[in-house]
């Protein structure tokens, strides 16, 4: 287990890739079959608010940057082409134009993951998981090293749960959402 990436996250370096996973329909099937498996573009579709043949295109075009890969089918019946991700997540970073384009789809895609929780999921909730769901803002004060080293401590605190093969029976799936946003210089 690598220190800088302790999750196995792909680390995405090739700017284009960036950009063609900065698309919101790309980002979106990547996340779906991140989570929830492989997939044919039929069943991707409704996921992602795209055709069949439009989420095979950008099916086509992931699997171009190594993103994506063909699947073996569930069934062994082979009609339908099935596709898996290559890694249970991804990295990046980068000031330049396509890591900051990637950086806007993916806050955007996690301020909707909040919006959808709260309108879907919060509500449903036993007290026990309301009691341990929800969020902390916390303004510290801290270098460019001493972030990296929180956000390193935080991914190494993870790591273990995330790639762990079997986990306890009255365990559910969490979405942890980890942002580090520095602020302007104060003047």
């Amino acid at each position: 287990m690598s220190l800088t990436n302790p999750m196995g996250d792909l680390p995405i370096t090739d700017p284009q890739a960036m950009r063609a996973l900065a698309h919101p329909v790309r980002l979106a099937i990547l996340s779906y079959l991140q989570r929830d498996g492989p997939a044919t573009a039929t069943m991707l579709a409704p996921h992602v608010n795209a055709t069949p043949s439009v989420v095979s295109w950008h099916l086509r075009h992931l699997a171009g940057f190594g993103l994506v890969a063909d699947a073996d089918p569930p069934s062994g019946d082979r009609r339908q082409r099935w596709w898996k991700a290559l890694a249970r997540g991804f990295v990046f970073e980068g000031a330049d134009p396509a890591a900051q384009l990637l950086a806007d789809q993916v806050y955007a895609a996690a301020q909707e993951q909040v919006r959808e929780w709260m309108a879907t999921t919060r509500d449903t909730l036993p007290a026990e998981w309301l009691r341990v769901s929800g969020l902390s803002n916390t303004r510290v004060k801290l270098t460019a090293a001493e972030t990296q080293a929180i956000a390193d401590q935080i991914d190494e605190m993870l790591a273990p749960y995330v790639l762990r093969e079997e986990a306890p029976p009255d365990a559910r799936f969490v979405r942890v959402l980890r942002q580090y946003l520095p602020l302007a210089e104060e003047s």
